[in-house]
């Protein structure tokens, strides 16, 4: 069975003090444990006397926030070796994992089909060690308070006051930890949405207007060849399937340039963080110039920054 390689299987478990009776030992936990689910951690406590050794048992709060739940607490140092250790090695299984991945399937997927897949197998990954950190967390929870309570005792043999007061400073909970790992997250948080998600942004937008901007001009060239041969513009013309993020039709005027025929691409089903794009649209429009050559323009609703150079 796999399990965390820094807890021991052995019998008894790390640190038990066989000379305690069962009332001082339960006092002693109540102290380090604390107020706050004291009632669940002294029944976990009490298996592993019970069995002689440390198993795996699942805690939500550890696999929901693992960063939270040691910083809330007090296991501040393991927190700092989680947090660089822990997270390095997890992402380094994601590369290693991806990098199979790309190699045996997802490089023959469809394009559009393989950042998700990236992301989900980067997700179960992810929550494959978190799974693995909350199965054994209670264990390393007892395997700390066992610890605490035997320094306790070998510092503080006859002090009970000394032992409780050396437990509530190294074990219970800490408000201020929990308000720091929620700082944390809110200020990871706030860095990927004002520097990543505007990257992303970015380039999701530029992909989509160049999309746009070539699907109109393939349009364009076929109406063109219509336009030439027969005379007349190809009101109406099919030219956009379901699935298309751009829609495209083809029109015979338009309400704000004189124009005889038009390709109108619209932006439509544009998804976040680009979902502003929705209904900007790119239009290229047939003219003719003094001498009567025909000359096909292009204007767009886009501002300066993102309109594509050749609608300048």
């Amino acid at each position: 069975m796999f399990r965390l390689p820094f807890l021991e299987d052995t019998t008894p478990p790390p640190f038990y003090l066989p000379q305690l009776s069962d009332k001082e030992r339960t006092q002693l936990d109540k102290w380090f444990i604390g107020h706050r689910s004291q009632a669940y951690y002294l029944k976990r406590f009490g298996e592993f006397d019970k069995v002689g050794k440390l198993h795996a048992r699942w805690n939500w709060s550890a696999f929901v926030a693992t960063f939270g739940w040691l910083m809330y607490r007090k296991r501040y140092l393991d927190c700092l070796v989680y947090c660089i250790a822990g997270w390095s090695f997890i992402k380094l299984n994601i590369v290693i994992i991806l990098a199979v991945c790309q190699f045996l399937f997802v490089g023959k997927l469809p394009d559009v089909y393989q950042v998700y897949v990236r992301v989900a197998i980067g997700g179960v990954v992810w929550l494959f060690w978190a799974g693995m950190v909350a199965r054994w967390a209670d264990a390393y929870y007892y395997r700390m308070a066992r610890r605490e309570i035997a320094d306790a005792v070998e510092m503080y043999p006859n002090d009970k006051d000394a032992q409780k007061a050396h437990l509530i400073r190294h074990g219970q909970t800490s408000l201020m930890g929990l308000g720091l790992a929620f700082g944390v997250f809110g200020a990871i948080l706030a860095i990927i949405v004002v520097q990543f998600v505007p990257l992303i942004a970015h380039q999701k937008e530029q992909q989509t207007i160049y999309d746009s901007h070539r699907m109109a001009r393939a349009v364009q060239q076929r109406v063109a060849l219509i336009y030439e041969k027969t005379g007349s513009c190809p009101v109406g013309m099919p030219v956009t399937a379901d699935n298309q993020k751009v829609l495209i039709e083809v029109v015979g005027s338009l309400p704000y340039v004189k124009t005889d025929c038009a390709i109108v691409a619209t932006v439509s089903k544009a998804g976040y963080p680009v979902r502003y794009l929705n209904g900007r649209n790119l239009t290229l429009y047939h003219v003719q110039d003094t001498d009567g050559k025909s000359l096909w323009r292009c204007q767009t609703s886009l501002n300066k920054k993102q309109a594509p150079k050749r609608c300048m």
